[in-house]
């Protein structure tokens, strides 16, 4: 199944017999929250899920978006109105990253009908509203594991015998700027992949034989295979994940990122355009 759904199908889909369940993962890296946005206007009936409270542990050792207890994000999934057998479909307002959040964690945790919306909020043309939805409690109970799932020792070991891509813009890799983290610079072996290269100017994701090729360009080889990721904080890979899984590769993600990478001293670093 694509990971991916255009504004077009959801309208359909929305007005079929099986519906899918709509959740609102409106989010920006230092800006404002999106519940205020959601309350604004949202996809009829959707759902607002919040990245850092819901999706995301406490900042710490693990990084600035450790994954959440899974337990409790069952929780959130089944108020959401999520089961095995529904179709979940995630939006966002903004490059894609909260709706591929969800999307790769519903996915992990065993969701097999998942889609992002292409082009986010931008993309739909049909109504908003601004009722905020009480639907019915979902079955969906978590069983982690259906895609992989890195630690730090698997990236870098992924970066050296594999393909690691690193998704954050280029500067950021080269070590020539780093707001956020202590230390600038990348994890020696990965490759710079800025998830800007993944859509058009609409937001929207590169066909996906375009998208093929980059990843082919970037060290994936010919075919298909697993193919690791990070960001920051695992957030942004994830956007990266879904369009490594539209070009036909399995995503492997490395949750703690960049953010838990570079709080131990003990792990090395690289700097410059080159892998290291």
């Amino acid at each position: 199944m694509t990971p991916i759904i255009s504004a077009a199908d959801l309208a359909n889909e929305l007005a079929g017999p099986t519906p899918p369940v709509l959740l609102d993962v409106r989010y920006q890296l230092g800006g404002p929250h999106g519940r205020p946005d959601y309350e604004a206007g949202h996809l009829p009936g959707a759902v607002f899920v919040d990245l850092e409270a819901e999706l995301a542990g406490p900042p710490g050792a693990g990084g600035r978006h450790p994954l959440p207890d899974v337990a409790a994000f069952g929780a959130v999934m089944r108020a959401a109105g999520v089961s095995p057998d529904t179709p979940v479909v995630a939006y966002d307002g903004d490059k894609g990253w909260g709706a591929a959040r969800v999307w790769w964690m519903l996915r992990w945790a065993g969701h097999g009908d998942v889609r992002v919306l292409d082009g986010g909020l931008a993309a739909w043309t049909g109504p908003l509203e601004t009722t905020v939805p009480a639907p019915a409690a979902g079955t969906f109970e978590p069983k982690p594991g259906a895609l992989p799932l890195l630690d730090a020792d698997d990236a870098a070991a992924m970066a050296r015998e594999g393909l690691l891509l690193d998704a954050r813009a280029g500067e950021r890799y080269r070590g020539e700027v780093e707001p956020i983290d202590p230390v600038a610079g990348h994890i020696p072996g990965a490759v710079s992949a800025p998830t800007m290269d993944n859509v058009d100017a609409d937001g929207r994701f590169l066909p996906a034989e375009h998208l093929a090729a980059r990843f082919r360009g970037l060290g994936a080889g010919s075919g298909t295979g697993t193919v690791g990721v990070y960001c920051g904080s695992g957030v942004s890979a994830a956007q990266q994940a879904v369009a490594l899984e539209l070009a036909g590769f399995e995503p492997a993600l490395y949750a703690g990122s960049w953010s838990e990478w570079s709080h131990h001293p003990n792990r090395p670093v690289a700097t410059g355009p080159q892998p290291g």
